[in-house]
């Protein structure tokens, strides 16, 4: 089993993704890539594409998705892997969440001018989203690049070599538009427990999403999730420190979980991420082949 497989990426099929699946398995035959599992928001549309040029490019690549939940009143990520993607289900989710995210869409931006002094060009924040679901990264994207935004205190770090100058327009999804900020508009997603039963019904693993990140006030809850039976934890994440990804491991074994590697590659909304850019901690890179194996067999 090799060292180079990646189980978290996004494409243009994503609301927020920027590569073609054939551009990001071309990107994964630089890289090297052996196995690569194609996980876009609420999608499945790209997983025949991004397998038959993974067969051209001897990748092998694994059907997925990452989709929008909600557990005990709590936004989260739940991927499904090895999943049939063929099943109705998937595209009526795609459907459904697409309605609800286009119908907030002007909410979002309004939200967002009533509480900020921001200058929000909504004109311009429409073209780019060309039909599509209008994302607190496309809606960042326009004002940060506003001149007369670029002096406002609120914007300081997001510029300069700022604290998020690394990701700016993620930074601001996550600081204006998620859940709990002062843009957030809520969307009634499905809950977690029937998400994981379309996914283990449609012959997949449910593993849960970079938990460091979307759980980082709450952790106990993590034991509430894995109660309700999902197959993993994506224990190596781009976004986990080394203490985070320790104790996710020692969560997993515990409670014999897989454990996943997930860069959550997505293009220029996330710039720093690169294909396999996830952290292996000194400590726990004997292991890696390992746990890839033990992943790869449990796929049906």
């Amino acid at each position: 089993m090799s060292k180079n497989i990646d189980l978290h990426m996004h494409s243009l099929y994503s609301d927020d993704g920027e590569f073609s699946p054939e551009e990001i398995i071309a990107i994964g035959k630089k890289e090297e890539m052996e196995i690569m599992a194609l996980t876009d928001h609420n999608s499945v549309k790209g997983v025949d594409e991004m397998t038959e040029y993974g067969k051209k490019a001897g990748i092998k690549v694994i059907s997925g998705v990452e989709i929008d939940c909600v557990y005990k009143g709590i936004n989260l990520h739940m991927i499904g892997y090895g999943i049939d993607h063929k099943r109705k289900e998937f595209l009526e989710i795609e459907n459904e969440i697409f309605e609800k995210e286009m119908a907030i869409a002007k909410i979002k931006i309004e939200k967002l001018k009533e509480n900020t002094d921001l200058i929000v060009n909504e004109e311009k924040i429409f073209k780019i989203a060309a039909g599509n679901i209008v994302t607190g990264e496309i809606i960042g994207e326009v004002v940060l690049e506003e001149e007369k935004n670029k002096n406002n205190p609120l914007l300081k770090e997001y510029f300069d070599n700022g604290a998020k100058s690394d990701m700016p327009f993620v930074h601001f999804y996550w600081d204006f538009f998620s859940q709990g900020k002062i843009a957030y508009v809520p969307v009634e997603f499905r809950p977690m427990v029937d998400i994981v039963k379309l996914i283990k019904e449609s012959g997949g693993l449910a593993v849960l999403a970079h938990p460091g990140n979307n759980f980082k006030n709450c952790l106990e809850i993590v034991d509430d999730i894995i109660e309700e039976g999902i197959d993993g934890l994506e224990v190596f994440s781009t976004y986990h420190s080394p203490e985070q990804i320790e104790y996710f491991y020692n969560k997993a074994e515990k409670n014999n979980l897989l454990m996943t590697f997930g860069s959550d590659f997505h293009g220029k909304n996330k710039p720093h991420i690169r294909l396999k850019g996830y952290p292996i901690p000194e400590k726990y890179e004997g292991i890696r082949e390992k746990l890839a194996e033990d992943f790869i067999k449990k796929l049906r």
